[in-house]
């Protein structure tokens, strides 16, 4: 199984270091784009493709930070459960700001 260890192992030996975290950024938007553009065509196949090249992505990107996916995922799932949220009536809401926020 892939960890965030072995998928940045392979990206710096594929691609070298990273030299600036910003074109990681720019990447995994380019990759969002071909990820909407196989949504649109509802092609499953590159679906999933296109969601492992941001995922990957995101990975390569926090390790620069010495941050974990999986546990900044725990973190802020923590934070969200803890919220109070609005739907917006298509899958994604809002939270409502509390007095400490």
């Amino acid at each position: 199984m892939e960890t965030q260890h072995t998928i940045c192992q392979w990206a710096e030996d594929t691609f070298g270091p990273v030299a600036n975290p910003q074109d990681l950024v720019a990447r995994a938007l380019q990759e969002m784009n071909e990820l909407a553009e196989a949504i649109e065509a509802e092609n499953h196949n590159e679906i999933g493709k296109e969601t492992a090249d941001v995922v990957i992505l995101l990975h390569r990107l926090l390790a620069q930070y010495d941050l974990d996916l999986s546990e900044e995922i725990e973190k802020k799932m923590a934070i969200n459960r803890s919220r109070l949220w609005v739907s917006s009536g298509d899958g994604t809401g809002k939270h409502i700001p509390q007095v400490d926020e």
